[in-house]
């Protein structure tokens, strides 16, 4: 089973940063577009302003394995605090000091994998406050993007899309997310008609005459 946040729990983790500070709104844009692009938490690193269209369709481009490039659309409110973000210079510390990457540190530097992970697990702490997000697995970046593909999945996306989406080279690969959608679907309609079922069934086994029938059949 692939761990991934709902819809819902995704809502609650997203509104966790407080966008009237310069870090509360990066981290907000961070997070969405974490979600949004489904990006593997290196790609997000390597994020650069070249890499951003913010005209319609407006897209991202990210930098996956094996130096392949994908091209994924992001959403009109992400494409909205993009172009804020990068408009604002006192968003983006870095452009004045020459550096083209999207996300930087307070050093002015790229941002690293581990501080992608450590805004993640802080918005991730905050949000467990809330009564809505009970979320019992660790919610790493890459939960964030099983997210994004469970619910593309659900809203009826074609895999083949989900796997370009995702930068998958095998289909295989990407049919992880139907087999965890089907598991869910299968645990969901057993729990709903659990006590429909009979606890007691005739005990046809000690039945030697029907026994007797029943192994002729294979014969």
């Amino acid at each position: 089973m692939v761990s991934y946040l709902t819809g819902p729990e995704m809502q609650i983790l997203l509104s966790q940063p407080d966008c009237t500070t310069i870090s509360g709104f990066r981290d907000a844009v961070l997070l969405s577009v974490l979600y949004d692009t489904a990006a593997r938490v290196q790609e997000m690193t390597e994020i650069q302003l070249k890499d951003i269209r913010l005209d319609n369709p407006a897209v991202v481009t990210l930098h996956g394995k094996g130096a392949k490039i994908r091209q994924v659309p992001i959403m009109s409110k992400t494409r909205d605090l993009l172009k804020e973000y990068i408009e604002r210079k006192e968003y983006h510390t870095g452009i004045s000091k020459g550096n083209n990457y999207l996300f930087v540190n307070q050093k002015n530097q790229r941002l690293s994998r581990w501080g992608i992970s450590y805004v993640l697990d802080k918005y991730v702490e905050m949000a467990r406050k809330n009564c809505r997000f009970q979320v019992s697995f660790p919610v790493t970046p890459h939960v964030i993007r099983h997210a994004k593909a469970m619910h593309l999945l659900q809203s009826g996306v074609n895999l083949i899309y989900i796997r370009d989406f995702l930068g998958h080279v095998d289909c295989n690969t990407t049919e992880i997310y139907a087999r965890s959608d089907t598991e869910m679907k299968r645990k969901a309609i057993e729990n709903a008609y659990k006590d429909v079922l009979p606890n007691v069934y005739p005990d046809w086994e000690k039945d030697g005459e029907l026994m007797d029938w029943l192994n002729s059949l294979g014969k």
